[in-house]
């Protein structure tokens, strides 16, 4: 099983109130690089396996944080870049809460295509795509870190937990947060969403453990339905 941790890049001075998308040079604010230190605090006693990016600066930036200390080299990977928002790059959010497609955004995303630019199912599915290449090439036990951004990371938790993409507005990736998703022969089991503060350091499998009831230290269970204590 190999163990995949999410991390959404920290805060820029775009954040919330423009959809950066692939607008250049966006780079973490003073608030964003802190939130960056804390991320790579929380990691300190974790070894990673790989540190993967992004190409966007303020996704690099996060990352390198993490690598920090650790004589690790962050690796870029564009699969895992924003979703490309074509014409609506670079504008307010409140200009674009006024579009026509904005409610088909929030409630039936699969059927997006943003003008200019890219569909959702897309984005969904190059990520998806990489996540796979990533497990394959890091193999059984590894466990490795990407820092995205929060449509792609909602796209990939929707994956992983069977949703269809038309639910994935529904799950949240904040600046900074970690989510954890460990995939196994069985399925993926998603072990953190959305985790701000949390310990991380029982997030390494054991070796040699087959993870199939999805607990964060799983060395397998006999339970039929769920796995882990007090299953009756």
């Amino acid at each position: 099983m190999t163990t995949l941790l999410l991390a959404r890049h920290g805060l820029t001075h775009l954040t919330g109130p423009v959809l950066a998308g692939w607008t250049p040079e966006v780079h973490l604010s003073d608030a964003g690089r802190a939130q960056a230190r804390a991320l790579a605090d929380r990691m300190t006693g974790l070894e990673l396996d790989a540190i993967v990016s992004s190409p966007l600066e303020r996704c690099r930036e996060t990352a390198q944080a993490v690598a920090e200390g650790r004589g690790a080299e962050v690796l870029t990977d564009e699969r895992f870049g924003e979703c490309r928002y074509g014409d609506w790059t670079g504008r307010p959010i409140a200009e674009l809460v006024k579009e026509p497609l904005w409610p088909v955004v929030q409630a039936h995303p699969s059927a997006v295509t943003f003008p200019g630019g890219e569909s959702i199912p897309a984005m969904q599915y190059r990520a998806v795509s990489a996540v796979r290449d990533w497990n394959e090439r890091l193999g059984p036990d590894a466990i490795y870190l990407v820092c995205s951004h929060g449509d792609v990371i909602k796209a990939i938790v929707a994956d992983a937990l069977g949703l269809h993409l038309d639910q994935f507005q529904r799950i949240t990736a904040d600046p900074a947060s970690l989510t954890a998703i460990r995939y196994t022969p069985l399925r993926p089991f998603v072990l953190r969403l959305n985790d701000i503060g949390g310990d991380v350091t029982g997030l390494r499998p054991k070796k040699g453990s087959d993870g199939e009831d999805g607990g964060e230290n799983s060395t397998g269970s006999d339970a039929a339905v769920g796995g882990g204590s007090g299953t009756t």
